[in-house]
């Protein structure tokens, strides 16, 4: 597959099942059936170890011979059936992958309802799915249109925070938006299927990441206002305050107040780094990027470059129009071939990438870490957001020179 004229012979993404099994394996009392063939069963297992809940998921055997001979569904209800002999099951979550036979499964075919259990079909198919982050909008989307009790009276001031997020920025977030007079706040994905059914009755929606599209769908079809943006960076924290606060009309003095008081914290935090100084490439898969570029240019920095593995959405266009009048050069559905080629244009200071991108740039001198271990597994909303991403670039940037004697010493 070819792409600009680069040769592409890397995965972009892992895959799409991986991040539907990151929102599932994360449901108490879920128990996933993943219907795919004995390779997707042996990557999947390691990730929902590792990544996800450190719980097995369970699969029928399925080689060759069942899914050819048509026996396969019937593997499938039998397992669904072993699974709920286990009282403490209370949902099983039916995962299908991208093997043609799979892939097609017939929902009708599968039971409601086992033992104690719930039963749904999630299908998580990488030819219709290109990345993980969008498999989360569709797990989700999937689970609300089971699940939401969805009536015509709004539940006031009640909000869902739409998005998987640090639990450190969940907690501040839910005291920040008490501050402000919101009474309920749902976080999603969930860890109880009660979350999703009593979202189904919120007054709004506030979508953190632009991927969750069918799940910010589903919402607005269903009368809840959509809230867009994040409280990331001075700007970000001050205007997303006052998004929520329009959308649940609550006190204007109150929400103005709030919003002046957090973008000045967040300011203040920035402020503790000086004038930050250099140039970096952020280029991850994990679908919120630019709002991170956003922090790091509202600091001081240059970003020439961003990529993304998902596509350009509505609901990332703010970001996209602010960045690109900043002058950085944004790619989606991006290729590690786009990305190596950036370094090599821009040379960077810092690039904060995917693996194989960092092990390029550490090849040029360049230091260079792991986006989704040290960006999304950190707080990013508010002052402690930016106080903990821009602690972590200006301990990296001071140490740049490091990188640079350390690859001419080791090719002299």
């Amino acid at each position: 597959m070819e792409k600009k004229g680069c040769n592409n012979l890397h995965p972009q993404s892992m895959c799409p099942a991986f991040g539907g099994l990151r929102v599932l394996m994360r449901i108490d009392g879920v128990q996933v059936c993943l219907v795919a063939d004995q390779g997707c069963a042996y990557g999947l297992t390691f990730v929902s170890h590792f990544y996800a809940a450190r719980k097995s998921i369970v699969t029928p055997e399925l080689m060759n011979v069942q899914i050819s001979g048509g026996t396969m569904i019937d593997d499938v209800r039998r397992t669904i059936g072993e699974i709920a002999l286990d009282p403490s099951v209370k949902f099983i979550p039916v995962v299908s992958t991208c093997v043609a036979e799979t892939a097609g499964i017939a929902e009708e075919l599968l039971p409601s309802k086992a033992g104690n259990a719930e039963v749904l079909l999630v299908r998580l198919p990488a030819f219709q799915l290109r990345t993980h982050p969008e498999a989360k909008d569709v797990t989700v989307a999937t689970l609300l249109k089971r699940f939401a009790r969805v009536s015509g009276e709004r539940r006031k001031k009640s909000l869902v925070i739409l998005g998987e997020i640090f639990p450190v920025d969940a907690m501040t977030i839910g005291s920040i938006l008490q501050k402000i007079g919101v009474e309920s706040v749902i976080p999603l994905p969930g860890t109880s299927l009660e979350d999703y059914a009593d979202a189904g009755c919120v007054e709004a929606c506030a979508v953190l990441h632009p991927f969750y599209e069918r799940s910010a769908q589903f919402f607005e079809e269903n009368g809840a206002k959509i809230v867009r943006g994040n409280p990331i960076g001075a700007n970000g924290t001050g205007e997303w305050i006052r998004r929520v606060g329009e959308a649940l009309d609550l006190d204007r003095e109150l929400v103005a107040e709030v919003a002046d008081e957090e973008r000045r914290k967040v300011r203040e935090a920035m402020s503790r780094f000086g004038a930050l100084e250099g140039s970096v490439i952020v280029a991850g898969y994990e679908g919120n990027e630019l709002p991170v570029v956003r922090l790091l240019l509202e600091a001081g920095l240059d970003v020439p470059y961003a990529s993304t593995s998902i596509a350009r959405m509505p609901l990332g266009e703010e970001d996209h129009k602010v960045l690109t009048a900043l002058g950085t050069e944004i790619r989606y559905r991006k290729y590690l071939e786009e990305d190596m080629d950036a370094v090599m244009r821009y040379k960077p200071d810092l690039v904060i990438g995917t693996t194989s991108l960092d092990s390029f740039a550490k090849e040029q001198g360049i230091p260079a870490i792991y986006y989704t271990n040290n960006i999304s597994a950190r707080p990013l909303f508010f002052a402690a957001g930016a106080a903990t991403v821009l602690g972590m670039i200006s301990g990296l940037l001071a140490r740049k020179e490091v990188f640079r004697s350390m690859k001419e010493y080791f090719t002299t």
